[in-house]
């Protein structure tokens, strides 16, 4: 691990960077919508999952190269050849947006969850128990 943190140097903030993003492409997006909205069923949610990590996988790996080994990329790592200027490590966030469309559509055109399943969402949102505010 220090071999790898030091040739390159910052090759291993370059590495957390770009699992953020594939944090943020792929997970980010069905925990919003699986607390926030009763409609987005599984189907949706793997879909958008799907969708979010091909598409970030693939952006990286064409500028950065297969699984970051030198001289596999499709494309040169400069600002001018990037994708409206974006960097792999910054993709993340369009994923996400690929994502939650993916997911919003698919769970449009799937059966909607379960009864059950959407009370347990509404449950999770408001806790059992709440009541009137009372003075402190």
């Amino acid at each position: 691990a220090t071999w790898l943190g030091l040739n390159p140097p910052g090759f291993a903030a370059q590495v957390v960077a770009l699992a953020f993003g594939l944090a943020a492409a792929t997970i980010f997006p069905v925990l919003m919508m699986g607390i926030f909205s009763t409609k987005v069923g599984k189907e949706g949610a793997i879909a958008g999952m799907i969708v979010g990590l091909l598409s970030t996988s693939i952006y990286i790996f064409m500028y950065l190269g297969w699984f970051f080994i030198p001289g596999t990329n499709w494309l040169p790592n400069t600002p001018d050849a990037h994708w409206f200027g974006i960097s792999p490590a910054a993709f993340g966030p369009v994923g996400a947006l690929l994502n939650f469309a993916t997911a919003y559509i698919v769970s449009a055109m799937s059966k909607a969850p379960p009864r059950e399943v959407q009370e347990l969402i509404q449950s999770i949102r408001v806790p059992k128990g709440a009541g009137k505010a009372v003075a402190h």
